[in-house]
């Protein structure tokens, strides 16, 4: 039997039900956790093209708003100079970065072979006598295969180098259509938005392009300029590893609001047990000189570089920022720590228009993320000020009253 389709009739056809858009809402969802756990080597290429080619894009939009130059050879031009820029980084900065590792690795060793004898001699207490020569055989086996890891050893760790350059050829590859292209994909993206929502769509894709320009463009400034400083003002003080701690301190700064604490934990460390290499202070007098140039240099940092480069939108609870890092440990390894504080200032945007629609509000009463104040050229000047205040509140305080200066006055006369 030939089915006819009407012509005086429109086609019709039934909608699906709410319990039929729940069931495949939530089958989708675990099929694309499923893809992510299934596919995670993937995945991470994927983001790392995408990273590349956002911080990318502005020199793409330059090259081609000012020469006049196709976006296809102005990604192209983008990908050259990033190629060649890391080339000259591991030219210039690798060679001393592991002569500098090889040198703390061997004041290490000596360190231990110091604490080995320590241990070796009998210890004498209330008359008794104990040997733990055992114990101080046992000790440099026991930490000398961490030392060849976090020190020196861990550089050479076996890779396949055809992997790694055909991984990084993809990313390449994958990063040059995302920028050439990127006009048409943001327009097929919106096109899959419902029209009523396209006005939020919108919204929040400004938002959430914010916190990754802060995070990626302002934060990479600030991990430079931290970096720089770090380094040169190690290399003044006689620090044992500056390059690499100057290094440390450039990748801590993806950590807002921990990054500082892990370097100068480090870093006091290092001068409690080595001293400087050309200072003749004591070891504990140079580890409190660190900490104190240290909190100088974050004040510095606080007050007026991250907000003139970052702003704030990347301004994290330190609790928040570490329980994201032990989620993006657990699901992206050294990726997902790197990108854990963006991630979760995106899911903020994100909830709060989610429970603004829950809860029948508006979801944009304004921006989610208002800039951060001008910096205070005076921030040194604010602790002893509030000082002054405070002693000059409790002066008041303590002080009489006239009234009752004016009674102490009759009492004398009579």
């Amino acid at each position: 039997m030939k089915i006819t389709r009407s012509t005086t009739r429109p086609y019709s056809r039934p909608r699906w039900s709410p319990q039929t858009k729940w069931t495949v809402g939530v089958g989708l969802l675990i099929f694309a956790v499923y893809l992510l756990v299934r596919f995670s080597a993937v995945f991470t290429l994927l983001i790392l093209s995408l990273i590349t080619a956002y911080v990318l894009s502005p020199l793409v939009d330059w090259l081609e708003r000012r020469w006049h130059i196709g976006r296809g050879w102005g990604a192209f031009i983008a990908l050259v100079l990033l190629v060649l820029a890391l080339i000259a980084f591991l030219a210039v900065l690798v060679p001393p970065l592991f002569i500098q590792a090889s040198t703390l690795n061997l004041n290490l060793q000596l360190l231990l072979e110091n604490t080995t004898k320590l241990i070796n001699k009998p210890l004498a207490a209330f008359g008794f006598k104990m040997n733990p020569s055992t114990i101080g055989q046992q000790l440099p086996k026991a930490i000398q295969p961490t030392l060849e890891i976090l020190l020196g050893k861990g550089f050479n760790v076996a890779m396949g180098v055809v992997t790694v350059i055909a991984g990084a050829g993809f990313m390449l590859v994958i990063a040059f259509y995302l920028m050439k292209d990127s006009a048409e994909i943001n327009e097929y993206l919106l096109s899959l938005v419902p029209p009523s929502y396209r006005a939020d769509y919108l919204r929040l894709k400004d938002e959430i392009n914010a916190v990754w320009g802060a995070f990626f463009r302002g934060q990479i400034t600030l991990a430079l300029i931290d970096s720089a400083i770090i380094t040169t003002g190690a290399f003044i003080i006689g620090l044992p590893a500056a390059l690499p701690m100057g290094a440390l301190a450039g990748l801590l700064e993806f950590l807002p609001s921990v990054g500082h604490g892990i370097w100068l934990t480090t870093a006091a460390t290092l001068a409690f047990l080595f001293g400087s290499t050309w200072m003749k202070l004591p070891h504990w007098a140079f580890a409190l000189l660190v900490i104190g140039l240290h909190i100088i240099f974050e004040q510095v940092d606080v007050n007026y570089m991250i907000p003139r480069v970052v702003g704030r939108r990347m301004r994290l609870h330190p609790l928040v920022v570490i329980i994201g890092i032990i989620g993006g440990a657990a699901f992206g390894g050294v990726l997902g720590i790197a990108l854990a504080a963006p991630t979760i200032a995106t899911l903020r945007v994100l909830g709060r228009y989610i429970y603004a629609n829950l809860t029948d509000m508006d979801p944009f009463p304004g921006e989610v993320s208002e800039p951060l104040p001008e910096p205070d050229p005076r921030w040194w000047k604010r602790a002893p000020e509030e000082l002054r205040q405070r002693l000059e509140m409790l002066r008041r305080r303590g002080s009489p009253s006239p009234r009752s200066q004016g009674r102490r006055s009759r009492k004398k006369q009579t």
